[in-house]
Parts: structure tokens; C-alpha cells; sequence
């Protein structure tokens, strides 16, 4: 015969579930770190707005660590200045993440020398950036006791990195750039390309002569109107294809009316 179902012990264990979610959602608002509420950590610089959230991956050399406003920091993302903790880095910063920008869980950005992110750059999660790379000139020592070769990394505005991404030190990437998802990027990326690969090579490429090469071969979105509404937006959903062609077909007949309209008058 099937077990009879034990209601008091089902009611008891979804009253805990619930508690012990609400506690972890309380201890990860509490935990963040934020410019009103910093805890222990005292970066040089730490914008409006902007969030560490909990619990925080390795956090070290905070005071020459630069963090604009309204940037996102997801959990477990280390942050580091300098080769380990309680090192005078000297009077100027050593990472600088400029405003708006979003790094995606578990990411780490590790400046033993100086890196630089640009304003409103996206990281996708586990991103790895690093200023310091192992040396092997040496056959006869072990290669984590050799002195690491170290170059600065600068990642400029606006670019979208993909998950799993490591940029490598000397890395130059340009503005609004798009690294795929495990690219390996070193040396140096112009402005408005795309990389894949590893390591990472130019595969697209937008000029203002050219426009994207090769071409895109999706259209582009389009952004919502400012005005419209959430009911709207369920009506539009619920058009079927035919209904949707046709508006768009009185669209352009009432575009064309009102080119012909003001090139008459």
C-alpha cells in the first residue's frame, strides 16, 4: 500500500524552506558592498550606486582599486591590486573600472600591474583578466617559482566580453568590441570588431566606409518606443503574422503619404 503522505512534516519543511531562503536573501543584501556601506574594504575610489554583491570572491589591494558609479559586481568575482595582500602600490591606482560597467559571476580581474576597464564594458560570467602571465625561461626551475612577465591591460568602452573569456596581459582592446565566449585575447584589437578563438582573431569588423564585414546577416533591433505600454506589448504578442504584415504595409504607405505630402508643399 502507498505511504500515507505526512502533511504536518510536508507544511513543516516548506515553512523552513522558505525561512532559510529569506535569511540567505537577507545576509546577500547585507553582505553587499556598497559606497554607504563598505565594511571592511576601503577602495580608493568606490562610485554612487554601485554593488558588490555576496558573498565576494578575493578581494585585496582595495586602496589602489578604482570602481565607477553605477557598476555591478556579481558574487565570487575577485578583484586584486599587487602581487598579494599589504604591498604599498604607491600613489596611483592600479585597476580602474570606469561607470556602468557589469561583471558577470565568478569573473576575476587580476592587476599586479595596471588594467583598466572602460565605461559601460559587460563581462559575462567567469571572465578572466590578468596583468601577469608565468615565465618558463628557465628549464631547470619549477615554472611557479620563476618571476612572472607583466604587462598592462587596458579594455576600452562599451565592449561586451563572453563568458569564459581570459584576456591576457599587453591585451589593447579597442571600443565596443565583442569578445566571443572563450576567446583567449592578447596583443592588440581595433575599435568596433568581433574576436573568436584562441587565441583570439578578428572574424567581423565594422568602418564607416564599409559598415560590418562581412556583413551582419540578422537585422538589427528595434529598442521599444518610449511611451508604450506593458498592455500594449501583450496585444502586439498576441497578433498573428498576417495581422503584423499588414500593419507594417500601412506603415510604409503612410510613410510614403507624408514624403509625398512634404515634397509637394
Amino acid at each position: 500500500m502507498p505511504k500515507r503522505k505526512n502533511t504536518f512534516s510536508s507544511w513543516r519543511r516548506s515553512l523552513m524552506q522558505r525561512a532559510v531562503h529569506a535569511g540567505w536573501a537577507w545576509v546577500q543584501r547585507t553582505g553587499s558592498v556598497t559606497a554607504e556601506h563598505p565594511g571592511r574594504f576601503r577602495f580608493g575610489a568606490l562610485g554612487v550606486h554601485t554593488r558588490l554583491a555576496f558573498p565576494l570572491g578575493t578581494v585585496f589591494g582595495e586602496p589602489w582599486i578604482h570602481l565607477g558609479a553605477h557598476c555591478i559586481v556579481g558574487e565570487q568575482v575577485t578583484l586584486t591590486a599587487g602581487l598579494m595582500p599589504d604591498l604599498d602600490l604607491g600613489a596611483e591606482p592600479i585597476l580602474r573600472i570606469g561607470d556602468g560597467v557589469v561583471l558577470g559571476r565568478g569573473s576575476h580581474v587580476i592587476a599586479d600591474t595596471s588594467v583598466t576597464i572602460g565605461s559601460d564594458c559587460y563581462f559575462g560570467p567567469y571572465v578572466y583578466v590578468t596583468s601577469t602571465n608565468h615565465s618558463y625561461d628557465d628549464p631547470h626551475q619549477p615554472i611557479g617559482k620563476q618571476w612572472p612577465r607583466m604587462e598592462p591591460v587596458e579594455i576600452g568602452p562599451g565592449c561586451w566580453i563572453g563568458t569564459g573569456a581570459v584576456i591576457l596581459p599587453g591585451a589593447r582592446i579597442g571600443r565596443n568590441v565583442v569578445v566571443a565566449a572563450g576567446a583567449v585575447v592578447r596583443g592588440v584589437v581595433p575599435d568596433h570588431a568581433v574576436v573568436a578563438g584562441a587565441p583570439a582573431r578578428v572574424v567581423r569588423r565594422w568602418t564607416p566606409t564599409e559598415g560590418w564585414q562581412p556583413p551582419l546577416r540578422t537585422p538589427a533591433p528595434v529598442p521599444i518606443p518610449d511611451g508604450v505600454t506593458p498592455e500594449e506589448l501583450l496585444a502586439l504578442s498576441e497578433l498573428d503574422e498576417e495581422t503584423v504584415a499588414r500593419l507594417a504595409q500601412l506603415d510604409e504607405e503612410a510613410a510614403a503619404r507624408l514624403a509625398e505630402l512634404d515634397a509637394e508643399g
